[in-house]
């Protein structure tokens, strides 16, 4: 990590940043440590239980497990409402707000109450469904950042997330006081929140700071609560899987297009003669995180949800679907019930068609709207193999079907070549295909045809829940990850010595006689470099006056490595760290030079900063922030 480069200036000597008015660039002290490796692994938490809340972009769902009996992961399976059919370990991440902004309801009971509301009175509340996404997608993310209610109501997005996550929290409560009466309400509980491995920075900010308003943990307590990345707790529970808990996709599948019950053979085992959980150091165990940005994008189940509706506007118009979903939310939400359903039928062995029931308020609402019925539309459109049945349906041939999952398939199937071509990852033996997309038969099938000849394809049982279990594993011991690759590069601003040639002239700053170099973009760490648990970058910072009280740091990154200045293409500032600085005492000489050590952690799944005054040895309250730009 960062070596210093040429002399300093003393700390006590901050300009400006540019754009932030009095905000120091800091300086390294002479002298300061390089930033040094201190193997701290935290001490085990004095937790009762670990409760992990998965917020899936479809569904969600929460598992416990007691320090007390770590092995045992309770699920919870109570969820009101559900689907016939479907394992109702997890409910649908819908939200449903009374027209005046009032929490009424979520998941199953949300989606099915408002369903049932009267189509004028159902405008009038407010309902969300696979509103994850759109933190990802939200490029300026702030507290401030809104979201759409079906309806077109705007409501922050902070308090959308707040009431599912206070849901979570009172129904994991009551579920704990049930099987625990003595269970203490305060701190005993550590959190779990998964997030992707593509959320950036502000992104699991925002989580943490909707937890705090949904009250799982106060913000004087945040280690309570933990960010885990969803890869990566799916990468742990699958570690400690035996071999009867794995399905083998190279196994000939039967008819029925489901995966085969088959165990992996004694290759699978790697000298472990008992049939039982990797060894520590699996040889071709590759945990996801050695590459920051593998998981890119909206690859799940929802590609396919956009992908039937872009086929709804193609048949009956654009402007017709966006009207229909403003003026009838409920029976909009009725038809992504029933595509639902149908989509979880879908295999590839399927010959059958599969019947979609279109709601009565749409055949109606497009009678009145266009003057023409649905089946009308359907023979002008021209779309092979969908067809108009006579009991009211939408009639999709497998192979149509098939096309509405082929956009996303072809995605992963890219994304895991790519990943594959890469020269850390030869010899890897298999892959593990984990979230809840890989329940999908048409995945399953498509993945091992793509790659079940380099690697064996495995599935682990319950699949869809891997990264919940895993999540609760990672709050019991959240060391169990040790080494993690940096994302991007990240660094600050600082004054270097101005060297004639090598310097450009229009970063001179002349200060009290001396030469200084601005802007020089100084490394914490380096994107790709892998950074060990506990380890801390360490740097000093003298405030500019003596009388202080707060000092901003600006923090810049970049997606490259060989980046000079905080002015270069690429480079942008992405947070601040606040240093709250005590008034100085009496005892003190009124002009002494305070140093302030702050050390950093990048090798957690959020950054984190501790400071302290090397003066006194007191600790100086830090704080870091992504979300405020």
């Amino acid at each position: 990590m960062g070596k210093n480069q040429g002399p300093h200036p003393h700390p006590g000597q901050l300009h400006p940043s540019p754009g932030v008015p009095k905000s120091p660039h800091p300086t390294e002290a002479r002298g300061a440590p390089s930033p040094r490796s201190e193997a701290r692994s935290p001490p085990p938490a004095a937790f009762a239980v670990v409760v992990a809340i998965d917020f899936g972009t479809t569904s969600s769902g929460y598992a416990f497990s007691f320090a007390s009996d770590p092995e045992a992961i309770h699920m919870m399976r109570k969820w009101e409402g559900g689907d016939p059919g479907v394992a109702n370990q997890k409910t649908p991440t819908s939200l449903l707000l009374t027209p005046e902004g009032i929490f009424h309801s979520f998941g199953y009971t949300a989606r099915d109450y408002y369903h049932d509301l009267d189509p004028e009175e159902a405008r009038d509340w407010l309902y969300f469904e696979k509103f994850k996404m759109k933190i990802h997608s939200t490029s300026d993310l702030t507290m401030k950042t809104e979201l759409e209610a079906v309806n077109g109501k705007k409501m922050q997005a902070l308090e959308v997330f707040a009431h599912a996550l206070r849901f979570f929290k009172q129904h994991a409560v009551q579920e704990l006081k049930d099987q625990c009466p003595s269970l203490p309400e305060r701190d005993a509980i550590r959190w779990v929140i998964t997030v992707p491995a593509i959320w950036k920075q502000p992104a699991k900010q925002f989580m943490r700071e909707a937890a705090y308003k949904a009250g799982l943990v106060s913000p004087e307590n945040p280690e309570q609560l933990l960010i885990a990345l969803e890869p990566e707790a799916a990468s742990i529970y699958c570690r400690k899987l035996r071999l009867h808990q794995l399905i083998d996709l190279s196994c000939k599948p039967p008819a029925n297009g489901l995966a085969p019950e088959h165990p992996i053979d004694s290759s699978f085992r790697q000298g472990e003669p008992r049939g039982g959980p990797f060894p520590p150091h699996f040889p071709h165990f590759c945990p996801p995180h050695l590459f920051p940005g593998s998981p890119g994008g909206p690859y799940g189940a929802v590609g396919v949800d956009l992908a039937f509706e872009k086929l709804l506007c193609h048949i009956f118009g654009e402007d017709f679907i966006a009207t229909f979903k403003a003026k009838r939310p409920a029976a909009w939400v009725d038809l992504t019930i029933a595509f639902e359903a149908r989509k979880r039928a879908a295999a590839p062995s399927r010959a059958s068609p599969l019947n979609i029931s279109l709601p009565f308020s749409f055949i109606d609402f497009y009678r009145k709207h266009r003057g023409q019925n649905v089946e009308t539309a359907l023979k002008k459109s021209n779309v092979n193999f969908v067809k108009w049945s006579s009991q009211g349906m939408l009639r999709m041939s497998a192979e149509a079907m098939g096309e509405l999952f082929q956009p996303t398939i072809t995605q992963i199937i890219k994304h895991i070549d790519d990943l594959l071509k890469k020269p850390e990852v030869q010899g890897i033996k298999f892959l593990f295909l984990v979230g809840g997309f890989a329940e999908s038969a048409m995945l399953q099938r498509a993945v091992q045809a793509a790659f079940g000849l380099t690697c064996r394809v495995i599935i682990p049982q319950d699949v869809g829940l891997t990264i919940l279990k895993g999540a609760v594993l990672f709050g019991l011991d959240p060391t169990i990850v040790r080494v993690r690759r940096s994302p991007l590069t990240y660094g600050v601003g600082v004054l270097n010595k101005f060297v004639e040639g090598k310097h450009p002239r229009e970063k001179l700053l002349v200060k009290e006689g001396k030469n200084w170099c601005t802007d020089i973009f100084e490394k914490f760490v380096s994107v790709d470099q892998s950074v060990a648990l506990g380890e801390v970058v360490q740097r000093s910072y003298c405030p500019a006056r003596p009388g202080q009280r707060k000092t901003i740091i600006n923090i810049y990154c970049c997606a490259t490595d060989d980046v000079v200045y905080i002015t270069d293409p690429g480079v942008r500032k992405c947070g601040t760290i606040s240093l709250e600085l005590e008034a100085l005492g009496d005892g003190g000489p009124a002009r002494a030079r305070r140093e302030i050590r702050a050390s950093m952690q990048f090798g957690d799944t959020e950054i984190k900063v501790t400071a302290m005054d090397t003066r006194t040895a007191k600790t100086v309250r830090a704080t870091i922030d992504f979300l405020s730009n």
